[in-house]
Order: structure tokens, then C-alpha cells, then sequence
């Protein structure tokens, strides 16, 4: 059998990029991933145990999942002249929105931001090109990015909104002043939307080249690895000739439709989540050799001021809490940790582990 030559077989980029790491949370308190962590009530679990007795395993699902189509548009107040592409997550539309691109597209983000836009784009080949925001707040540098839309002319622009992982909305001016001139479209991210008062849905009708995406994934859907992007019809018409079929399998139309027609207890979670965000910033914000952030989603920057974020990490996770460390990104997330909101008990275990491990990092 000869021996394979990985050089001659894979493109360099792809060579050079690292895997997506998802770390291991076994016996760890987890706080790293933006997950709602509360489970469904017995009775709404019971009565979605009765829906899926019909769920039909050996057959293909609804190619077009009518059904679940219907219950996404009406739970988001989708315009009624905008189209639905319905995908295997967020990152699955990241993917197909840049499939559909030629080969001398160029992407463009502010940075930081969600990892996947560039993550995706370097291993379809494409270019990418990341704008970086404001260092003292993490806004949009909206004259950095006018000029590099002039000077680049990309094809698609991600704005996550709110951002991750700085959890900050941009000003929703400067992203119409973005809509305005950019050449191709602008993709809206609202993954963290359950928790922010804001989005651009209601503007969908107003721009041809805006399209706003959604997960079910932060609502507590996130098992099920669905998302959708709305936008105008003509534009997604393309990009459902690159969906793969069948993509939404029957378990999950089935079950999101469930979950967003019974969505009331997901409302109370979103809700009690947002109260606890609230409680621990406020916790934060009392805490020496930190700077926090003030967040729209379900997560907190923090900044360590006096003490490696890495042995903050560490010694956190001694402690059996498990939250996400982004100092290895450098640049301006350089000491800086991201800690998701959970349950009141785990939120409070993370604050006292988290003043040990300042004290004694």
C-alpha cells in the first residue's frame, strides 16, 4: 500500500488550519458554550414523547420542512415577503452562503467575531478579510470598514449581532450605513436574539442584500443544530440549490416545531437568564483586578488586569468550572475569558471559584 503524501493531497490552507476544539466538560461545572442550562419541564417532555411516536424513521423528511417553516416564521415575526433557508445550525448557512461564492470572493467580519466566518472561509479557499472594532468598547470601526468595503468589495459581510464573543450590539446605524454601500450582502447574525432587544427582521423588507440569520440553539434548542436565514426570495432561490437535501431531519422538524409552539417555558428560561446576567455583571463589576463587559447575550467578557487569564483558566477549572479562555487568540482578547450564564447555584459557584482564583491563581 504506498504511503500517502498529505502536502500533495490537501490544499495548504487547509494544512494550515487548526480543528474547531470542543473541551471536554465531563464532571465540570459548564459554563464555556452559550447553552441554556436548563432542561424541559416533565409535562412538556412528556407530551413531545407523544409527537415524536409519529415520526416517521423510514422515510426521507419534508425536503422543505412546511411544518417547522411555519411555526420558525411566526415565533420571529418573519416579514411575510421574506423567504426561509433552513440549515444543520448556523454554521451549515455560513457554509452554504460561502459554497455558493466565486472562487475570488471575499469575506469580510469585524474581528473578533464568530471564528466559523473565517474558519469556513479559509477552507473553501475563498479570501477573508477581518476589520478590527473599536478596542475600548468593541464597536464597529465604521470608517475601517467603509474603506474596506470600497477597497475590497466583498461578497458577504458577517455582523453578529449581538457580538461573540464580546456580547456587544453595534450600532444599528452604522450597520444600515453598511447595508447602504456594500456591494454584495450582509448577513445579520442574531444567534444570542432571545436575549438582546434588538434586530434587524423588521428591516428585511427595506434591503435586497440583508439577510438575517438565527439559531434555535440559544433559545435551548441546542441539540438539534438548527438555523435559519431569512432574506429576500431571490437570493435564497440560489442558495437552496447548494443546500443538500434533506438537510433538517425528521426528529428535528418534529421537535422544534414542538418546542416553538409550546415555547412559553422557554420564554421563562430566556428571561431568568437575562435576571442572572444582570446579577453577575453586577457581581463582576465589584470584583478587583477584572474589567467585565456589559452584554446583550447570554455571556460575559471578562478582562484579567493583574493575573494571567491562562492561570485564571486553570485554576477555575481545578475548581471544576469550566468556561471559555480566548487569551490564546492574542490581540485585543489578550487575557480575556468568556463565561456563559447558567442556573443561579452554578453561577454563583463560578463567582467564589473565580475570586479564589484571583487571590491565588
Amino acid at each position: 500500500m504506498p504511503n500517502l503524501t498529505l502536502t500533495a493531497l490537501f490544499r495548504p490552507e487547509i494544512l494550515a488550519m487548526s480543528a474547531y476544539h470542543v473541551a471536554d466538560a465531563h464532571h465540570f461545572i459548564k459554563l464555556d458554550a452559550m447553552e441554556n442550562p436548563y432542561g424541559w419541564p416533565t409535562d412538556i417532555q412528556q407530551a413531545w414523547l407523544e409527537q415524536l411516536k409519529d415520526c416517521p424513521m423510514n422515510r426521507y423528511p419534508d425536503p422543505e420542512a412546511k411544518t417547522l417553516v411555519a411555526a420558525l416564521r411566526a415565533s420571529n415575526h418573519i416579514p411575510a415577503e421574506s423567504g426561509l433557508l433552513l440549515g444543520n445550525g448556523s454554521d451549515e448557512i455560513i457554509q452554504i452562503l460561502q459554497m455558493a461564492l466565486p472562487g475570488n470572493a471575499t469575506i469580510m467580519a469585524p474581528e473578533p467575531g464568530f471564528v466559523m466566518y473565517k474558519q469556513i472561509a479559509l477552507s473553501l479557499g475563498l479570501r477573508y478579510q477581518g476589520v478590527p472594532l473599536l478596542t475600548d468598547d468593541f464597536d464597529l470601526d465604521l470608517p475601517a470598514m467603509l474603506a474596506a468595503i470600497e477597497s475590497s468589495q466583498p461578497s458577504l459581510i458577517f455582523l453578529a449581532y449581538p457580538n461573540n464573543p464580546t456580547g456587544n450590539l453595534f450600532d444599528a446605524g452604522a450597520i444600515k450605513e453598511i447595508l447602504a454601500i456594500a456591494p454584495g450582502l450582509v448577513i445579520v447574525d442574531e444567534a444570542y436574539a432571545p436575549f438582546a432587544d434588538a434586530s434587524f427582521i423588521g428591516e428585511l423588507p427595506n434591503y435586497q442584500n440583508l439577510l438575517v440569520m438565527r439559531t434555535v440553539s440559544k433559545l435551548g434548542l441546542a441539540g438539534l443544530r438548527l438555523g435559519f436565514l431569512a432574506g429576500d426570495n431571490t437570493v435564497l432561490a440560489q442558495l437552496h440549490k447548494v443546500r443538500l437535501p434533506y438537510n433538517i431531519n425528521c426528529l428535528t422538524q418534529i421537535t422544534a416545531q414542538f418546542a416553538l409552539t409550546h415555547q412559553n417555558f422557554l420564554v421563562e428560561q430566556t428571561s431568568d437568564i437575562c435576571q442572572q446576567r444582570g446579577e453577575v455583571l453586577a457581581a463582576l463589576q465589584g470584583m478587583e483586578d477584572i474589567k467585565c463587559y456589559p452584554s446583550a447575550a447570554n455571556f460575559i467578557l471578562i478582562r484579567t488586569l493583574n493575573h494571567p487569564a491562562d492561570d485564571v483558566f486553570i485554576s477555575l477549572k481545578k475548581q471544576g468550572v469550566l468556561i471559555k479562555n480566548l487569551s490564546p487568540q492574542g490581540g485585543v482578547l489578550h487575557n480575556c475569558l468568556r463565561v456563559t450564564i447558567g442556573k443561579q447555584e452554578e453561577n454563583q459557584t463560578f463567582l467564589t471559584a473565580l475570586r479564589n482564583a484571583l487571590k491565588n491563581p
